[in-house]
């Protein structure tokens, strides 16, 4: 019985921070692609679709690492 009141302890302690590990990960594999093609090509992202297509990604990459980081703290 103790050892299940330790497990459930340390189950309960601290919550997994592997999505926030995730999302911020991808985050900022992200931004270093953005990065690297803005530096590349001058014109990027090049239409106004392109653009908004980049804006779109980087808003719901941000909104899921920000929520990610709310919910695993």
């Amino acid at each position: 019985m103790v050892h299940a009141l330790i497990v459930l302890a340390a189950e309960t302690a601290e919550p997994s921070k592997v999505g926030w590990y995730v999302c911020g990960g991808v985050l900022a594999c992200w931004a270093v692609v953005l990065g690297v093609l803005g530096l590349r090509s001058p014109d990027f992202p090049g239409s106004l679709r392109g653009e908004r297509t980049v804006i779109t990604i980087s808003v719901v990459l941000v909104v899921a690492a920000m929520a990610s980081a709310v919910l695993t703290s």
